[in-house]
């Protein structure tokens, strides 16, 4: 990354700015500036205020300052939840949801503006840069951090990359089989374990399990279906071999089954190269190992 690629991100954001009129406080012409608008097409048929400050990446004082500016407008009714009182929701009332229909039309009328003064040609490039952006600005917002593998995100993790080894091994899979990766084994000092996050939800994780005499195991990678192609796999990786770093590991190895030919390219890809097999897991077709003193 050099100064030229953030003076054209910076130009890039000028630009849409502008474009797209949110530099007024009457955005859509509706008398009130984008964050409100925003928020009112993000409540929609309601939402809980904490889903909406992960969602929107909000400071709690701005969001309750914007929920009492549509509640002062009268657009929409923050009570407790019925599910748990120590929730609120936010849901739009009648004139909330005739104002989110009015907006609705405008924003369908401003799309409509930015594509009209273009041919076919170039409406279908500009249509392809924005899918592009759109899935590069997701992969920069995801997180990484070292995690509690007994935590709930760990768990729903976990949970989901077991189901998943189940349809797709031939004859399922039982983690008491495999070789062991409990969470006791994934913690600090001799293993860690990281979670991968998009707006507050957990969509990866990782686990580094040390084995003894300075070398250590992978274990437990996984990317959820709806975040695959964002890079976070290898960004996983990353963090898993840093932290081996810090644990003085010089050997990291791996196991896993051919039916998981993405992950074998990735370790190929990362220098890791394919060796006889070290242990007994019933459900291993493959084997890797890297050295990474020598990587370094």
């Amino acid at each position: 990354m050099d100064e030229a690629q953030i003076q054209q991100v910076r130009h890039f954001n000028r630009a849409v700015t502008r474009r797209i009129g949110v530099l007024t406080d009457d955005y859509l012409g509706r008398g009130r500036p984008l964050a409100e608008s925003r928020l009112l097409f993000e409540i929609g048929g309601g939402a809980d205020v904490r889903e909406l400050r992960a969602r929107l990446s909000l400071d709690s004082g701005y969001l309750s300052r914007l929920l009492r500016a549509l509640e002062g407008q009268g657009l929409v009714a923050v009570q407790p939840s019925a599910e748990d009182a120590r929730v609120r929701r936010v849901t739009l009332t009648r004139k909330g949801q005739r104002e989110l229909g009015a907006l609705d039309t405008r924003s369908q009328t401003l799309a409509s503006s930015l594509l009209a003064p273009l041919g076919a040609a170039q409406r279908e490039r500009l249509i392809a840069a924005m899918a592009e952006v759109e899935r590069l600005l997701r992969a920069s917002a995801v997180e990484i951090a070292i995690a509690d593998p007994a935590s709930a995100d760990a768990h729903a993790c976990i949970d989901a990359y077991l189901g998943e080894l189940n349809l797709l091994f031939d004859g399922g899979f039982d983690a008491s089989r495999s070789v062991s990766a409990d969470p006791g084994e994934l913690v600090p000092p001799c293993g860690a374990f990281v979670i991968a996050r998009l707006d507050g939800v957990a969509i990866g994780c990782g686990g580094l399990k040390g084995t003894g005499n300075g070398e250590g195991e992978i274990k437990r990678m996984w990317v959820a279906p709806s975040a695959r192609g964002l890079g976070i796999a290898q960004r996983l990786l990353d963090a898993l071999e840093a932290q081996a770093a810090i644990m003085n590991l010089h050997t990291l190895r791996l196991d896993t089954n051919r039916t998981l030919t993405a992950a074998r390219a990735l370790y190929a890809r990362n220098g890791y190269r394919e060796i006889p097999r070290y242990n007994d897991n019933p459900y291993a077709d493959h084997w890797f190992e890297k050295r990474l003193d020598s990587a370094a």
